[in-house]
């Protein structure tokens, strides 16, 4: 049945996850502010760019790239373990086995996410860090999500099981 609770929270996952492409996840700039020049940072989900703004013409001047397509593909991939596992609503064990699958790979696109923001960090100004964005925070949010329909799948395999033993 797709109108249970769990689908709700698997569905706000992949969401999350499907979110975590057009969000900026981490950025970065130098704190001089009164600076003809600031330098300037931003990653998301395709790419980490590395830009040069300059207060006075309002001109931005890009000084370089990295691709960081690893963490998109990781959150698609992971939308689409969380997609396929709400439509195996019949067999609660392959849910399961699927949203364990969701984990891993998720975590895999935050400790990638964490790699690439800790090279970037020492671009400029390594005393000061970067911050991180909502685009981090939303695969926090699919695992936490993920988690919940976990505890209810497990209990709808707890009632079935028990009504079982009473016929």
């Amino acid at each position: 049945m797709l109108q249970r609770v769990q689908t709700i929270f698997m569905t706000i996952a992949a969401i999350a996850m499907i979110l975590m492409l057009f969000f900026p996840i981490w950025e970065k700039s130098d704190q001089q502010f009164e600076a003809e020049k600031r330098e300037y940072a931003i990653m998301d989900a395709f790419q980490l760019r590395y830009e040069q703004h300059n207060t006075v013409t309002e001109e931005v001047q890009l000084l370089g790239t990295q691709d960081t397509f690893l963490l998109s593909v990781g959150a698609i991939a992971a939308a689409l373990v969380m997609l396929f596992s709400i439509s195996r609503y019949k067999n609660r064990m392959t849910q399961v086995k699927l949203n364990a699958l969701f984990s891993l790979i998720t975590a895999a696109t935050l400790v990638g996410t964490y790699l690439y923001t800790s090279k970037a960090n020492g671009l400029f100004e390594p005393t000061v860090p970067g911050t991180f964005l909502i685009g981090f925070y939303l695969p926090i949010a699919a695992m936490l999500n993920n988690f919940m329909a976990n505890r209810f799948i497990r209990k709808d395999e707890q009632l079935v099981r028990s009504a079982d033993r009473i016929r």
